[in-house]
């Protein structure tokens, strides 16, 4: 394991959790992010809690079972040696059985529960305990003490997390279970939890798109984290269109005032049949391209008036493999994220 460093803007954070707006990318975040951290030379624990195998699914893995398992490595930058990614999916029950045997000993007694429904009994009808649960492995895994023994040690974990209009409730776990446990064993435990969750060790990064809804779902979960008194970290603002375009060409594609005369000679000079069908299509193209800038412009002015740090990624026309994420990752690196 290396000297945990951290990242350039987030020295102290050892819990990266990512949450955002589904349909914004947060997973992919996630995922370049950890390779991010693991190009510091960092060994980087990747976690997701929603079931969907995501993560084996962006890294062309097979599906990932309730156990640690190394996924990639990180960049190589300047001869240095890179760290590496492991993955976890974290399934509640296998999550209860982990629990019981580690703070009960209930080895094969908690296996006869799983056997007999108790256990999705449990975490169907409290759900704040299956989100303890969740959330309890994700401490662990920053905090390894005596309780597991031989277990890897990481410089970082990044949670895959629910999305935003959940994250608050799904961290505030302490809240959670006030109403099911006043003292006991989950109490105590949750009330644990919170000291990190709370710390500078952590930071809750929220993944957007300059569109209106995503836009004001990242406002709204930045003021729901911060009343709960969990740490805010970044912004990340993610399929950004190109900006390859000046504003005055912008301003004339979105009014329909393109000259269609100059774009048929520019055509021609590449050896393009420039035909009024042709023509059509590329302007309106262009009208929809400046029509979307228009729309990013506003909202980005928005996102910058959060009072907190904001980084940028791409819109990537041909989705997102593993070479992309090495992209993104490289990406967020350079801007201070990772």
């Amino acid at each position: 394991m290396s000297t945990p460093s951290g990242s350039r803007d987030w020295p102290r954070v050892q819990l990266h959790v990512v949450t955002g707006k589904g349909g914004t990318g947060k997973s992919t975040v996630a995922a370049a992010l950890a390779l991010g951290l693991a190009s510091q030379g960092q060994c980087v624990l990747l976690c997701e809690v929603e079931g969907r195998q995501g993560i084996a699914r962006m890294f062309d893995v097979d599906p990932l079972p309730y156990d640690e398992t190394r996924i990639a490595t990180g960049l190589v930058h300047d001869g240095e040696q890179p760290g590496s990614v492991h993955a976890l999916n974290i399934d509640p029950e296998a999550a209860l059985l982990e629990y019981l045997a580690m703070y009960y000993k209930l080895g094969r007694a908690g296996r006869a529960l799983d056997r007999f429904g108790v256990i999705e009994f449990a975490t169907t009808i409290a759900p704040g305990v299956r989100d303890v649960l969740l959330t309890g492995k994700v401490f662990e895994a920053v905090r390894r003490n005596s309780r597991n023994k031989g277990a890897r040690q990481y410089d970082a974990v990044v949670l895959d997390a629910p999305p935003t209009g959940r994250i608050t409730q799904f961290l505030n776990v302490s809240e959670q279970v006030a109403g099911l446990a006043r003292m006991g064993p989950i109490k105590s435990q949750a009330d644990t939890m919170m000291t990190l969750f709370r710390s500078p060790r952590t930071a809750v990064h929220l993944v957007t798109i300059c569109e209106e809804m995503p836009v004001q779902e990242t406002t709204d979960g930045i003021a729901e984290l911060r009343a709960a008194r969990l740490p805010v970290g970044g912004v990340i603002i993610n399929q950004l269109r190109p900006r390859d375009l000046p504003p005055e060409q912008l301003a004339a594609a979105r009014a329909g005032t393109l000259d269609r005369t100059v774009i048929a000679k520019d055509l021609t000079r590449v050896g393009v049949d420039a035909d009024d069908e042709l023509l059509d299509g590329l302007l309106a193209e262009a009208a929809d391209h400046a029509e979307r800038r228009a729309l990013e412009s506003t909202q980005h002015r928005l996102l910058s008036d959060l009072d907190t740090p904001t980084y940028e990624l791409p819109r990537l026309p041909g989705g997102v493999d593993l070479g992309a994420l090495y992209e993104l990752a490289a990406t967020l690196k350079e801007q201070g994220l990772a």
